[in-house]
C-alpha cells in the first residue's frame, strides 16, 4: 500500500520543524551543524547540546502530539462525538489526578513505573466511565457534561492535594507540573512513557478497519461483523494507556486531539479510520510547532505548554459550538 500523500506531507513538515527546533535556542546552530550534532561526527559542544538538552525535547513533543491527536481521533470515531477528545471529555485530568496522588503520597520515590501506572489507572477509570455511559444510550449533550463533570472532579480532589500539600516547594512543583510542559525532560522519561505510547498507538491502529464500518452506524457494523465490544476495549485501553503515560510525564496539555482531527478530516474524506495516523502526525506537529512558538516569545519566564494549547483550543472549541448550534437551526 502506497503512503498516503498527506501522511508524507505531515511528516515532512514534522522533519522540517524538528531541525529548526534542534537549532532553536540561546547557542543556535546551522542545519548542518544539528545534522553533525545528531549523526556524532559534528564539534562536542554540538553534539552535547543537540543529543542531551533539545533532542529529548523534540521526541516528547512527538509522543505527546501523536497520542493526544490520535486518541482524540479514536474517541470521535467511537463515539460518534466530534467534541470527544482526551481533555474534554476528563481523561486527561484523571490521568493527572492519579499522577498527583502517587506524587503526593511519595510513590515516585519507591520505584519510577509509580507515577505513569497511577495516572494510566486514572485514566480507564475515567474512559470506563464514559464507555458505560456510551452504554446506556447517552446523549452527545451527557457525554460532554460527563466529561466535564469528571474534569471538574478531579481537578478539585488535585486543588485537595495541594492544600493539603506539607510544603510549599511540593505545592509549587505539582502546580507547575499540572500547567504541562515538556521542558527540562530527559531520555528517563522518554524510555519510561515510550512502551504504553507505543502499545495504546498500535491498540488504537488496529481498531482503524471497524472505525470504518461504525462510521455506517453501531447495527451496520455489527452486521459486518464488528465485535463492538472488542473495539471498545481497544479504544478505551489503548487511550488510557498512551495518555496516561504522556500526561505523568508531562502534565496535562489539552485540546490537541480535539483540533487535530478536526482540521484533517476533510482531507481524508471523512473517514474515521483513515484520520488515526493523520491525526498522530498532525498532533505532534502542532505540539513541536506551540513549543517553538514559546520558545521564540520573549518572556520574562518561559511560558508552560498547556497554557498555550488551551489558549489556542478554547476558542476553537467554542467556535465548534457555535457552529454546532448554528446546524441544528
Amino acid at each position: 500500500m502506497r503512503p498516503s500523500p498527506l501522511n508524507l506531507l505531515l511528516l515532512g513538515l514534522l522533519m522540517t520543524l524538528s531541525l529548526l527546533s534542534l537549532g532553536l535556542g540561546e547557542a543556535p546552530l546551522r542545519p548542518g551543524e544539528v545534522l553533525g550534532g545528531l549523526l556524532g561526527w559534528g564539534a562536542e559542544e554540538h553534539r552535547l547540546i543537540v543529543r542531551q538538552i533539545r533532542l529529548p525535547r523534540v521526541v516528547l513533543a512527538w509522543l505527546v502530539g501523536a497520542t493526544l491527536g490520535m486518541s482524540g481521533a479514536a474517541l470521535q470515531g467511537l463515539l460518534r462525538n466530534p467534541l470527544a477528545e482526551p481533555g474534554l471529555l476528563g481523561i486527561s485530568a484523571s490521568a493527572g489526578l492519579g499522577a498527583v496522588v502517587a506524587l503526593y503520597f511519595g510513590l515516585g520515590a519507591l520505584t519510577l513505573w509509580a507515577v505513569p501506572l497511577a495516572a494510566m489507572g486514572f485514566a480507564l477509570l475515567a474512559t470506563s466511565i464514559l464507555y458505560a455511559l456510551t452504554r446506556a444510550g447517552a446523549t452527545n449533550l451527557t457525554l460532554i457534561l460527563a466529561g466535564i463533570a469528571l474534569s471538574s472532579l478531579a481537578a478539585a480532589l488535585t486543588s485537595l492535594a495541594l492544600n493539603l500539600a506539607p510544603t510549599p516547594s511540593g505545592v509549587q512543583d505539582i502546580v507547575l507540573w499540572l500547567l504541562g510542559s515538556i521542558a527540562d525532560r530527559s531520555f528517563d522519561d522518554i524510555w519510561l512513557s515510550l512502551p504504553f505510547v507505543v502499545l495504546g498507538l498500535g491498540l488504537l491502529l488496529t481498531s482503524a478497519p471497524a472505525l470504518e464500518l461504525l462510521a455506517l452506524g453501531e447495527g451496520e457494523a455489527s452486521t459486518l461483523g464488528v465485535d463492538m465490544t472488542r473495539l471498545r476495549g481497544l479504544i478505551i485501553l489503548g487511550s488510557a494507556l498512551g495518555v496516561g503515560a504522556v500526561v505523568a510525564v508531562t502534565g496535562a496539555i489539552g485540546f490537541v486531539g480535539l483540533v487535530v482531527p478536526h482540521l484533517l478530516r476533510r482531507f481524508v474524506d471523512y473517514r474515521p479510520g483513515r484520520l488515526l495516523l493523520p491525526s498522530a502526525l498532525g498532533g505532534a506537529l502542532l505540539v513541536l510547532a506551540a513549543d517553538l512558538a514559546i520558545r521564540l516569545i520573549d518572556t520574562p519566564r518561559e511560558l508552560m505548554l498547556g497554557v498555550v494549547t488551551a489558549l489556542v483550543g478554547a476558542p476553537f472549541f467554542l467556535a465548534l459550538v457555535l457552529r454546532s448550534r448554528r446546524d441544528m437551526l
